[in-house]
């Protein structure tokens, strides 16, 4: 049976690792990307499109030929899934389980180690010659909460535990099966959440980002957190109230913040937070591993040959 070639579309330049990494997986296929400005030319052409960061409206659906919208990982805010619907395209992800979830963990706990041991001002000293300055704080003793509980939580809370911190979560279903599996002191539910970011030393944001996830990290939620307290994000910039977020780190409510994703991205280099001496940023690269992207990309590229083959795709919400 001779089967069609795949013309792939990968919205905008970001994330060039994983062009990479799904070339060598379909290596009859054609692989192509265009700057976001262009998509709605290059979608005409493409029988699937990689969303990447890139908005996949209403306007785009319609006017593309593409048959499948493939994410690049989980996240599929970006997408017009009833457009989606309307018009026959599946729209499918790669559940944030396995090695991405690992790899994401891992990351969360450098943010907060660079955090504690005020990394940038050790690099600097080093320049300058200075020994035994700045001094440090200690992960250990600390309480570290989880603000939702699903893989990549799962996945951060295994490896804290060896570093004793005290771990509490915050959920829409805080039942006894997280609180066992996550081995949390407490679980509070959403409504309740003030009563757990009073306790908490470090909050790692891990929620999905939705309609009612947007901006959940509010004045109130930045509020309820002691001062000195910090926050590692490597969900969803979304999630975070961006001007009640920049005012607690500004005015030292927050001692700190340890970013991986952003409201816009990629974030402008000007943009004021970046500018915060008490912020430790990354550029979106918590799930960029070796043996994540080797995942994935297997993943993806057996959901296009099953498209090819006229199999409905794998992990489809759509």
């Amino acid at each position: 049976i001779q089967y069609p070639i795949m013309r792939i579309l990968f919205c905008g330049e970001t994330f060039p690792e994983a062009r990479r990494r799904l070339a060598t997986k379909l290596t009859s296929d054609e692989i192509v990307f265009c700057e976001r400005s262009a998509l709605h030319d290059a979608a005409v052409h493409a029988d699937i499109v990689i969303p990447l960061m890139s908005r996949i409206d209403r306007a785009l659906i319609e006017a593309g030929s593409f048959r499948l919208v493939q994410q690049w990982g989980a996240g599929l805010e970006g997408v017009d899934l009833e457009a989606a619907r309307r018009k026959g395209v599946h729209v499918a992800n790669v559940p944030a389980t396995g090695n991405n979830a690992d790899s994401v963990a891992e990351h969360i706990i450098l943010l907060m180690l660079a955090l504690l041991r005020d990394l940038p001002h050790c690099q600097a000293n080093v320049r300058k010659g200075l020994l035994g300055i700045p001094a440090g704080k200690m992960l250990a003793g600390r309480t570290v909460c989880l603000y939702g509980l699903g893989a990549i939580a799962q996945a951060t809370a295994q490896r804290l535990g060896s570093f004793g911190v005290r771990l509490i979560g915050i959920s829409r279903e805080p039942t006894a099966k997280k609180i066992a599996d996550l081995q949390l002191e407490a679980c509070y539910p959403v409504a309740e959440r003030e009563a757990a970011l009073a306790q908490t030393d470090i909050l790692v944001i891990c929620s999905r980002m939705t309609q009612e996830t947007r901006g959940v990290i509010d004045a109130a939620a930045l509020r309820a957190l002691p001062a000195g307290s910090y926050i590692v994000n490597a969900a969803r910039g979304g999630l975070l109230d961006y001007n009640a977020f920049y005012h607690a780190l500004k005015s030292g409510h927050l001692a700190g913040a340890g970013l991986d994703v952003y409201w816009d991205e990629p974030i402008s280099p000007v943009d004021p937070i970046l500018a915060l001496p008490n912020v430790i940023a990354t550029p979106h690269i918590a799930g960029v591993t070796d043996r994540s992207y080797e995942e994935i990309a297997v993943a993806v590229a057996h959901n296009i040959d099953r498209l090819r083959r006229g199999i409905e795709p794998l992990h489809c919400v759509v």
